[in-house]
């Protein structure tokens, strides 16, 4: 489970201050929508929760611990990106393994897990392909599979299906409704379309004047 529990940050521009204050509650296995306007702070809200940016005050809890002054690399958090951020010159497998060991260094375990996550998302007959030969889809697809062998319990998702087709990118929303909870994972998917929150979110946030608001549905 994630929970964000009065959160606050104060975000300055020039003479201009402000304020967010975030509370939330993510069920494990359960997806939470967030939307909001461009500059709203969902982005800063992702920053928060993996470190990246110090709250003033309040507590991030995973699973019951709060993580608030874990480095972000001790997080149990991972995060999937709309530009998937995989080397283009490494094959699918070994992008895949950095979710495990940035060296590349594998154990026979190991790799079976990578495996399996290749397996779990449909690419198990493109784990040799280099990186650049894969669609924008399949790319996705291994981001995704390195999140999976990071085996951590909460999975963030920054509009990471946007530069998608319509009918490639609810391919993938519905890959990530299986894995969530299959794995059991607490996800906040961060998106500009409401209809993503329709079709797979359990619940949905609205970030407005620097404040999380639950939608009713």
């Amino acid at each position: 489970m994630l929970k964000l529990e009065n959160i606050t940050f104060q975000y300055a521009e020039g003479s201009h201050i402000t304020d967010y204050r975030f509370d939330l509650s993510v069920g494990a296995g359960e997806i939470a929508g967030l939307t909001g306007r461009s500059g709203s702070g969902k982005s800063t809200c992702l920053d928060i929760i993996t470190g990246f940016l110090s709250p003033g005050e309040g507590r991030i809890m995973v699973d019951g611990r709060d993580i608030a002054l874990l480095a972000p690399g001790r997080r149990p958090v991972t995060v999937l990106f709309q530009n998937n951020n995989l080397f283009d010159h490494l094959s699918a497998h070994e992008n895949v393994a950095l979710g495990i060991n940035p060296s590349l260094r594998l154990n026979k375990a190991e790799k079976i897990t990578i495996d399996e996550a290749l397996v779990r998302v449909g690419l198990d007959g493109l784990a040799d392909n280099p990186a650049h030969q894969l669609s924008g889809g399949e790319q996705q697809r291994v981001a995704l599979a390195r999140s999976l062998v990071a085996n951590r319990s909460v999975l963030l998702l920054d509009e990471p299906f946007n530069a998608l087709d319509r009918e490639v990118r609810q391919q993938m929303l519905e890959l990530v409704r299986g894995i969530v909870s299959d794995k059991n994972l607490a996800t906040l998917m961060v998106t500009h379309d409401i209809n993503d929150c329709d079709k797979i979110a359990d619940k949905h946030y609205h970030l407005s004047n620097g404040e999380f608001h639950l939608t009713p549905g």
